[in-house]
């Protein structure tokens, strides 16, 4: 499981227009699901919880909440149907090496850590709690894998997922994604750790990612509730881990609850064992049952028995915080003329007043093919289309709320779709146009991607991550020379911000990060024309 918090608001605010307790059998349906699955975060969150429930009631026919509710009680019928519902209350946001601080931690301390405190034994046993489609195991399988290297048949290495929602089980199961779940890989890695896939119809029709044989059998999954922690049903083979990750899942739950399971997952850690959760859900309360360990951008959880944190001083972050966010000294971004022909050799003004440099060679538009008409849009949750003009109040974050979700179901064309219908609708936000590069680039619209991020650092010349993209995409046109130039720009631009700044629309990774990813790909261009 995993929750995306401006996603969230937005459709909470599409939901406020209608009351939910107007539905009389609303309130008695809340309490069934809160009770069965323990997601006390949907307590005071009613216009969330009902749009999501209105698509349930839509999909099967159910007229009312009563009804929904006596649907849910029919047996084969009904288990069936808390299936859909527990999927379309707690899938969210799933991609692979989701928060680059936290996997920064697992290859460089972590996992090199218990390879070696394991090495006599050479056994290994790995929890991801709330795995939702299987991105989080599978790259954890992926460290692993190329952690010990040779060696690894030699080792004894068992990673498991487990997830309430039987839908997104049967995806990780399949370890098929769209280029969406893969977006923070660079296409080295995409082409090392996947194989392409075939466009089908559906949501699969641009292709997908298959996951390697070797890494997909390093995993399996099987259904849970973390609430069986709490009511002694739990299985006797999830204990004795040597790490645990349930990294946004507790805030689905209750304070009281939060701390009872935190306190039953540090009672299944080995001695040596790590504990990862969620970047906004450590709490100082935690330090009564486990020792925290400040790591670079993150902490990390050992049993209360370990060891003192290992290095550095920091003060693990309280609930709702992130890692401390770094102040940027201010650099002055103004355009430059697209006919600056300034050597690329010339040593550079010094930070605080370097500009990004404009980046030549716009394409023309990309024609499309001769009868070839985009099929209408249909957003969950709304009640618009390209040709229907948006509810006057949506905003951009509305918008990147729906497309989003879209795309993290695999219907990235249609997210595609949504975010052009809403800039043609006037919407004017330099997010928009960058979800709109990223989706066109994943659908293999390499032209109207490239204007869509041009566009986007017209309306934000300092948007690093669109720099970034840009000149990931003008490399793999093979066009150098504004490759290089955009990638300079974000690396300049990451690097007069402190190192670990998470970046806006960065999924997560710091500025040293993307800085050093930057200049990596400049020297991979070399001297190519």
């Amino acid at each position: 499981m995993a929750r995306d918090p401006s996603r969230e608001q937005a459709a909470a605010r599409r939901a406020e227009r209608r009351d939910p307790f107007a539905d009389p059998g609303y309130a008695a349906l809340k309490a069934d699901i809160v009770a069965r699955t323990g997601h006390h975060y949907y307590v005071d969150k009613d216009g969330l919880l009902f749009e999501r429930l209105c698509r349930r009631f839509r999909a099967t026919g159910a007229a009312d909440a009563t009804a929904y509710r006596a649907l849910l009680g029919q047996g084969q019928d009904g288990a069936r149907e808390w299936a859909a519902l527990e999927a379309e209350i707690t899938i969210g946001e799933t991609f692979f090496f989701r928060y680059a601080e936290q996997f920064d931690a697992l290859r460089d301390t972590i996992l090199p850590g218990l390879v070696a405190t394991r090495e006599p034994e050479r056994s290994l046993k790995i929890w991801s709690a709330g795995c939702s489609t299987g991105a989080e195991p599978y790259s954890v399988a992926i460290l692993v894998h190329e952690i010990l290297g040779e060696a690894l048949p030699d080792w004894h290495v068992a990673i498991t997922g487990t997830d309430i929602s039987v839908a997104a089980l049967a995806t990780a199961r399949a370890a098929e994604y769209g280029r969406w779940a893969l977006r923070t890989l660079p296409a080295e890695a995409r082409n090392l750790y996947f194989r392409r896939t075939s466009p089908e119809p559906g949501t699969n029709r641009e292709g997908g990612y298959a996951l390697r044989p070797e890494f997909r059998r390093m995993v399996r999954f099987e259904q849970r509730n973390l609430l069986a922690l709490l009511d002694g049903t739990a299985p006797a083979h999830l204990a004795e881990f040597d790490l645990i990750l349930c990294r946004n899942v507790l805030i689905y739950f209750s304070a009281e609850t939060v701390a009872g399971i935190v306190r039953a997952l540090g009672r299944r850690l080995r001695p040596g064992g790590w504990l990862l959760i969620g970047h906004a859900e450590p709490n100082p309360t935690f330090a009564d049952w486990l020792t925290p360990v400040s790591l670079p951008g993150t902490v990390a959880y050992r049993r209360l028995d370990e060891a003192a944190p290992l290095g550095g001083s920091e003060t693990p972050p309280l609930a709702g915080q992130a890692p401390r966010a770094a102040q940027a000294p201010q650099v002055i971004v103004t355009p430059v003329p697209a006919a600056d022909e300034r050597s690329e050799s010339s040593s550079a003004p010094a930070a605080s007043s370097w500009e990004p440099r404009q980046i030549p060679d716009v394409p023309a538009e990309e024609p499309r093919a001769a009868g070839e008409i985009l099929p209408p849009l249909t957003l969950p949750g709304a009640s618009w289309a390209p040709e229907v003009p948006l509810p006057e109040d949506a905003t951009p974050d509305d918008v990147l709320a729906w497309v989003r979700e879209l795309a993290d179901s695999g219907q990235t064309a249609e997210a595609w779709r949504g975010v052009r219908a809403a800039l043609e609708a006037g919407l004017r936000d330099p997010r928009l146009l960058y979800y709109e590069g990223l989706l066109g680039l994943s659908l293999g619209r390499e032209a109207e991607a490239e204007r869509a991020l041009r566009g986007a650092l017209y309306l934000d010349p300092g948007f690093v991550m669109a720099h970034y993209h840009l000149g990931l995409l003008l490399a793999g046109l093979g066009r150098a020379r504004p490759a290089r130039r955009a990638l300079d720009n974000a690396a300049r631009l990451s690097e007069a911000l402190r190192p670990d700044t998470v970046l806006p629309e960065s999924d997560g990774a710091s500025a040293r990060e993307i800085a050093e990813s930057a200049r990596l790909a400049q020297g991979r261009i070399g001297g190519r024309a």
